[in-house]
């Protein structure tokens, strides 16, 4: 990878030079992954959210506002893809259809301690909007003006959001007898 600055790489995949936009992919996928993981709860959604993510990405890069930036442009797509797997997820669960399992990998498996593992499920056990708000702000370190622009939603609704879907967060891991 380059030390070129992201607005360089979108302005030369726009030129057509084809090895920028994987630069921007390389930098960007793990937290695409990591986002759509938190979001999905499932490692085969959060991959589909992932590819996804960058395939509209690629496709749509000529609409990038090159004042704004990227990372939160790509996050915006990856909690987009993401969201509409749990839509599709639902729409199963109405047909009366097993929806994809939400069973952790094995990756997480072995790299999620009890605690860690209470907290994901009691995070999972959020709407999507309040869990994007708690995965954007606490695990990306968004700011509330990124979380705003990647939600598409005003400031005040994410704050809005995040405070409920904290205490929401906290109700639930109290139900568990959660222990810091």
């Amino acid at each position: 990878m380059t030390d070129k600055g992201d607005d360089q790489l979108v302005l030369e995949a726009l030129a057509d030079r084809p090895t920028a936009f994987d630069e921007l992919m390389l930098r960007y996928e793990r937290r695409v992954y990591s986002l759509a993981l938190r979001l999905t709860g499932n490692t085969q959604d959060a991959m589909d959210a992932t590819q996804t993510t960058f395939l509209k990405a690629l496709e749509k890069l000529e609409q990038f506002d090159i004042k704004r930036p990227f990372r939160s442009w790509i996050a915006r797509i990856g909690v987009n893809e993401a969201l509409n797997i749990l839509n599709r997820r639902e729409r199963f669960a109405d047909e009366g259809t097993e929806p994809p399992s939400r069973a952790p990998g094995p990756e997480q498996r072995c790299a999620a301690s009890e605690a860690g593992q209470e907290i994901s499920a009691a995070l999972m056990d959020l709407t999507p909007d309040y869990r994007a708000v708690i995965v954007l702000r606490h695990l990306h370190e968004l700011s509330y003006d990124e979380m705003s622009e990647v939600l598409g939603v005003p400031s005040k609704t994410v704050k809005s959001r995040l405070f409920t879907a904290r205490r929401e967060l906290r109700r639930r891991l109290a139900e568990t007898d959660f222990k810091r």
